[in-house]
């Protein structure tokens, strides 16, 4: 057992002051894996050198000293998903509220807006620009 502390421990030292991982390197982790298993199964070389290149970047980065630079990468890399992600579960909730809201865009501004079904035709005020216009749930 003394043989697994020392292991770890010198694990621990080799680590601190890297950067280790975060969301963009386990995106460019997974994406690497799927360019990998693709050219497995395709026996196109290219998959596979694109996943190669993809594993090399990920171990730059997870051990990489500059902080600012990998923290800059990762915020920028979390800017870009989380517009679609947000999208996508709006997505889904409308899809499972379907039957009880009916879901329409404000025609000046077009924020998404909803209106409980079987409710009639409703003056509608939009909650960002104001703009009063009639819509039928």
């Amino acid at each position: 057992m003394r043989f697994f502390e020392q292991l770890k421990m010198s694990l621990v030292r080799f680590m601190q002051g890297r950067h280790g991982a975060d969301n963009l390197s386990m995106f460019t982790l997974i994406a690497g894996l799927v360019l990998s298993l693709l050219a497995t199964f395709t026996g196109i070389g290219l998959f596979s050198l694109l996943g190669f290149a993809l594993y090399v970047w990920t171990l730059f980065r997870m051990l990489s000293r500059n902080q600012e630079a990998r923290q800059k990468e990762n915020r920028k890399y979390l800017e870009l998903t989380s517009g679609w992600k947000t999208r996508l579960s709006q997505f889904w909730k409308r899809q499972q509220n379907r039957k009880e809201y009916k879901y329409f865009k404000c025609p000046n501004c077009k924020v998404l807006l909803r209106l409980k079904r079987g409710c009639g035709e409703k003056e509608i005020t939009c909650v960002r620009c104001g703009h009063h216009f009639k819509q039928k749930a």
